[in-house]
């Protein structure tokens, strides 16, 4: 790549990022805060809602940008990796983002994610839980058994720091 085009790469990639932090709320919830209820569809067409699980599993939110992308995969592959220490922890991961049915499960194939995939059409409540902007925020969140927001950062947060945020309540 020549030196004037690696600069336009470099100029758009700056571009985006700024976009992304300047547009959409910066709505960072509370610990302890009730979380925002949701129904979302999954790539197997099932419909998650968050009620069911309380009293029964924490539950860790992980809303990324784009299926197939690099920090995304990167991302949900570290999860994957150590998904049998958030099952130890009585937690279930969902990855959130607004890409279709057909795009979440291509990429649940090719990285062999034990866990599901939700659509969040509009961002919807990627704006809920403060992830809204020109593309999803890089955002996790644990809630906890009670319903309530027991961990939230926006970024790439080791996994190490997420688990010890759940609690065991099995």
């Amino acid at each position: 790549m020549n030196k004037s085009k690696a600069i336009l790469v470099a100029g758009n990639v700056l571009f985006l990022i700024l976009i992304t932090l300047t547009f959409g709320e910066d709505k960072m919830l509370s610990l302890g805060s009730v979380a925002p209820d949701f129904s979302l569809v999954s790539e197997k067409g099932d419909t998650i809602h968050l009620a069911d699980f309380k009293g029964k599993k924490s539950i860790v939110l992980i809303f990324y940008p784009g299926d197939q992308t690099p920090g995304c995969t990167r991302q949900l592959c570290a999860i994957r990796d150590d998904y049998s220490q958030f099952e130890q922890k009585n937690a279930i991961v969902f990855g959130v983002n607004p890409a279709g049915k057909d795009s979440h499960k291509k990429f649940i194939e090719k990285q062999h994610y034990q866990f599901s995939l939700l659509i969040d059409e509009g961002q919807k409540v990627a704006e809920l839980y403060g992830a809204k902007g020109l593309m999803v925020k890089r955002t996790v969140v644990v809630i906890d058994t009670k319903g309530n927001i027991a961990y939230y950062k926006q970024g790439m947060p080791p996994n190490s720091e997420i688990l010890a945020s759940i609690k065991d309540e099995k």
